[in-house]
């Protein structure tokens, strides 16, 4: 696990650590990028995982991510291209478009599947995982659920654009996601050519952005930048505020959340607190508990 709270505080978020995603597949197939849930970069809490799918070649997602389950966290699908419909054992269903995002609080557990609703094109977007803390692992199944003209595009004089998932911006526009147990930031940033982006972030959360496209460069205390490149993931230390510029156009999204500091124990589809937890959610799924 990697936590960046025993490191000294400055005023201004630096980047740590820089990581490049491994390539892998999963559901029935699906080929993608996992940036968060590898050997290198395990978790960043609350932060489990995050997946970067994108192909203009329907084989490489067409199988989708058929029934499966899960409990103990949350998962979070968000959208750049093309359109991935969500059914679950409960009967809720939907369509994931473009700029929009679910975010699905799985609990004590919950049966569902995300599959393209598409044959051709490009898809592409996100999957992230993001733990509930122990007294809400075994709360019941919810969703929050935004089409793109709910997630608010904040458009600013400089031609840069913000689209607000969680969280508010120092310009005041807010994210739709309500969420009192990490009180996650989550935002897609797209950075007019030799622009500044600054954004206030609360102290001690820990924090990441990941260069979807162009250069990203984090300035530091002493004025200085590290550059972040496309399909990069920077780690950030804890700090008051980020500054970001962009050498030519960017575009990044910025993610931060409360850390839960509790024992992880996961395996496959469940993440739970302990040992004897994770093999009773493999039970409790084994003998229909989930349907």
């Amino acid at each position: 696990m990697t936590t960046l709270q025993q490191q000294p505080i400055n005023a201004l978020r630096e980047v740590t650590e820089i990581h490049s995603g491994i390539a892998t597949s999963d559901g029935d197939g699906v080929k993608l990028t996992r940036i968060i849930g590898t050997t290198k970069l395990d978790m960043l809490d609350p932060f489990l995982l995050l997946d970067c799918f994108e192909s203009d070649d329907a084989a490489d997602y067409i199988g989708g991510f058929p029934t499966h389950p899960h409990r103990g966290f949350e998962t979070v699908t968000y959208l750049l291209n093309g359109k991935m419909r969500h059914k679950d054992s409960a009967g809720h269903e939907g369509v994931v478009e473009p700029g929009g995002v679910q975010w699905m609080t799985a609990g004590k557990g919950v049966l569902h599947s995300e599959m393209p609703e598409q044959d051709n094109g490009l898809l592409k977007g996100y999957q992230l995982w993001v733990n509930l803390p122990k007294s809400a692992k075994m709360i019941e199944p919810s969703y929050q659920e935004y089409p793109p003209e709910i997630t608010p595009l904040e458009t600013r004089a400089d031609g840069s654009v913000v689209r607000v998932i969680a969280g508010k911006t120092d310009l005041g526009t807010q994210g739709p996601i309500v969420n009192p147990y990490t009180k996650p930031t989550f935002m897609d940033v797209s950075l007019a050519k030799h622009q500044e982006f600054e954004q206030r972030l609360p102290l001690q959360h820990n924090a990441f952005l990941y260069v979807i496209d162009g250069e990203a460069l984090v300035y530091d205390h002493t004025g200085k930048t590290t550059a972040v490149s496309a399909k990069q993931v920077a780690l950030l230390s804890p700090g008051e505020r980020l500054l970001v510029s962009a050498t030519d156009n960017a575009r990044f999204l910025l993610l931060a959340g409360q850390p839960l500091n509790e024992p992880v124990e996961r395996a496959g589809p469940f993440v739970m607190n302990t040992r004897q937890e994770l093999l009773q959610a493999y039970h409790d799924f084994q003998s229909g508990h989930f349907n």
